[in-house]
C-alpha cells in the first residue's frame, strides 16, 4: 500500500495527471528529502513493473485513481517500499511454519523436483505449489498472485 501512496503523492501535490519522470523523481528526493535519486529511481521502477504507472508519450501517467488514494498529513514512506512482493516466498515461509521442514530443504526439494520430474521445465511458481499440496499447506489466497507473477515473467 505505501508504494501506491508514494507514488500518487507527487501526482497528488502538483495536481497533474502526468509528470516527467526527473520531475517525480525531484520530487522524491529533493522537494520531500525522502530518499536518494536512486532510491527514487528504483520506486518508478518498481512502479512501472507493478503496473501502477505507465508511459504516455515521455510522460508517466498513473493507472489508478489518484483521488481514491488516502495520503496522510505527514506521509513518509517506510523502508517496506522498497521490498518487492514475492509470492513464492510467501509461500516457502508459510511451508516453512506449517511443516516444519528448514527453508534450505523446502527450496533443494523444489528444485528436485523440477529438475528430476520435469527436466528443468516446471517454473518455481508449479514447483511450490506442487510442494504446498504434498505437505497439505493451505495456498489458495496466493493462487492469484502466484500467477500474476508468472505471467510477469
Amino acid at each position: 500500500m505505501s508504494l501506491i501512496v508514494t507514488i500518487a503523492a507527487p501526482f497528488r501535490h502538483t495536481r497533474k495527471d502526468r509528470l516527467k519522470k526527473n520531475e517525480i523523481v525531484y520530487y522524491l528526493a529533493f522537494d520531500r528529502k525522502w530518499m536518494s535519486i536512486e532510491q527514487a529511481n528504483t520506486i518508478l521502477k518498481r512502479a512501472l513493473d507493478e503496473g501502477l504507472i505507465a508511459y504516455d508519450g515521455e510522460m508517466l501517467a498513473p493507472k489508478f485513481e489518484i483521488a481514491s488514494i488516502d495520503i496522510p498529513v505527514g506521509y513518509k514512506p517506510s523502508s517496506a517500499v522498497f521490498e518487492t512482493h514475492d509470492p513464492v516466498s510467501t509461500l516457502i515461509d508459510r511451508m516453512v511454519r506449517e511443516s516444519g521442514k528448514s527453508e534450505t530443504d523446502l527450496v533443494s526439494e523444489m528444485n528436485q523436483l523440477s529438475s528430476q520430474d520435469f527436466d528443468n521445465l516446471l517454473m518455481p511458481e508449479a514447483a511450490v505449489v506442487i510442494l504446498a499440496k504434498r505437505y497439505k499447506i493451505s495456498f489458495k489466497d496466493l493462487l492469484p498472485d502466484l500467477k500474476e507473477h508468472l505471467l510477469k515473467k
